[in-house]
């Protein structure tokens, strides 16, 4: 999708103007992170940060751009500064596809105030949508566990926000998805099967699924439920699946997309196994998501192929990921965000989180946020509870925050979705099985160094009334 620097907001812009105008060389460090896991759960996967570097390497405004925002009163020098605007800043950053918590920095950027404004709008878009996308495709691939997933929810997408979620779908845990283009882009595994306009076109269900095996006989599967799944679609599959074996093909399945799911797809079975096609998959779809999965698997419904559409991409029920971006050092001074909420209390200067591990290499649920020049820490503070602190001592521990651009060069290397993908199912492998819990996930607990929380402490007071 081709994103220019005016996929941004109006606001963004107008305080970038003030900006040219009153401090043109501020040096600004903002923080990426969100305040509560989605869907009840015990964590996030952060997704979309290969999406957002590649854009920003090559962010600028397109002339139309220009022409437009001159429509919108804004001057002309700063239009001409606008002309060669380019991101030069700094970003370090979880890699993707990790697991992340809440109230943590994910992602910093560091650059001019004006180039770190200017590109917010387009980082929260993309990480907030496929962090949520790919949490969601995760849990369903827990529920799921060794069947075969498939995203089908472009047509239920929000717009074109279906390119992105079949990308973070995948990285979630998903195998392939129906999205033609993002299949194409992302080098995943495109799979589809026929609707039921295709059989009813025909009239005669039987000949609809001669013709369509005949043309497409590799990866061949019959929608068997258009006018009665067990007496219909299922002899008329069953038919042109022992024609199929004559001409040296096999039927790879048949799909269920109504009804009693976990009753059909045990009849259908039986059904299969008697007429010797035990090798005929059966693929289910309509409206599943993670708790729907569960059920089936609890009933012993023998499905080898879920289709997830609309609770998949929509991230049904949350919809959104409440991602934020807040300043927390500009020119060298700590900045705050003060709140009658306390979640809401920023945390000032750059920092480093360091993610707390066990003496197996498991993740032991903390991670510590210290200032960025303390590096490693001992000891950890809850952040407003001071009753709760916990020892590290004895610990190892990880540094999560990574250079991954330089002056607006990307220096991390890069990976495809498959292998970011891997990458998170390795890490999620050392989450405790605690925080991956439906209802009531253990919490992972997030703690800041003693410094950092003394020195947030001093500017809580500082700016309190």
């Amino acid at each position: 999708m081709k994103i220019t620097a005016a996929y941004t907001d109006l606001y963004q812009l107008s305080m970038a103007q003030v900006y040219f105008k009153t401090k043109p060389d501020g040096r600004a460090v903002f923080d990426y992170y969100y305040r509560s896991n989605p869907f009840d759960g015990g964590y996030a996967i952060f997704t979309g940060l290969e999406n957002v570097l590649e854009i920003l390497e090559n962010l600028k405004f397109a002339e139309s751009d220009l022409n437009f925002l001159k429509q919108h009163g804004f001057e002309s020098a700063f239009l001409d500064y606008l002309k060669t605007f380019r991101f030069n800043g700094n970003i370090r950053s979880s890699r993707e596809g990790d697991v992340v918590f809440p109230n943590r920095p994910i992602l910093q950027v560091e650059a001019n105030i004006i180039e770190a404004q200017i590109i917010e709008t387009m980082l929260l878009n993309l990480l907030n949508f496929q962090t949520l996308i790919a949490t969601k495709a995760n849990r369903i691939r827990h529920s799921a566990k060794n069947a075969t997933l498939l995203d089908m929810g472009l047509r239920r997408a929000h717009a074109t926000g279906g390119y992105y979620a079949s990308r973070a779908a995948i990285i979630g845990g998903f195998d392939g998805t129906s999205n033609v283009k993002a299949a194409e882009d992302f080098n995943i595994s495109a799979s589809g099967t026929m609707a039921h306009s295709f059989i009813q076109s025909y009239g005669d269900e039987l000949q609809a699924f001669r013709d369509f095996a005949k043309v497409r006989p590799k990866n061949c599967v019959l929608l068997i439920d258009t006018y009665n799944t067990l007496r219909s679609g299922l002899q008329n599959a069953i038919t042109v699946a022992k024609e199929m074996e004559e001409a040296g093909e096999q039927l790879l399945g048949v799909r269920l997309d109504s009804g009693d799911l976990a009753y059909l797809a045990k009849q259908t079975r039986k059904i299969l196994d008697e007429a010797n096609l035990g090798y005929v998959k059966i693929v289910a779809s309509n409206q599943l998501d993670e708790y729907v999965i569960k059920s089936l698997k609890e009933q012993g419904a023998p499905i080898d192929i879920y289709g997830v559409g609309t609770n998949l991409v929509t991230g049904k029920p949350d919809a959104a990921l409440g991602g934020v971006y807040k300043l927390s050092e500009f020119n060298g001074t700590p900045r705050i965000k003060l709140s009658e909420n306390i979640i809401k209390v920023s945390l000032p200067y750059k920092k480093q989180v360091y993610r707390i591990l066990d003496k197996n290499g498991m993740f032991y649920g903390a991670d510590a946020v210290a200032m960025f020049t303390e590096g490693a820490v001992d000891y950890m503070e809850h952040p407003f509870d001071a009753t709760k602190n916990m020892s590290l001592k004895g610990f190892d521990y990880e540094a999560v925050l990574q250079d991954v651009m330089t002056e607006g060069k990307k220096v991390s290397p890069s990976r495809t979705v498959t292998e970011i993908a891997n990458y998170s199912k390795s890490r999620l492998e050392k989450l405790p099985e605690e925080y991956k819990r439906f209802q009531n996930p253990h919490i992972y607990k997030i703690g800041l160094s003693a410094q950092l929380k003394q020195e947030r402490d001093k500017l809580v007071l500082k700016h309190k009334f």
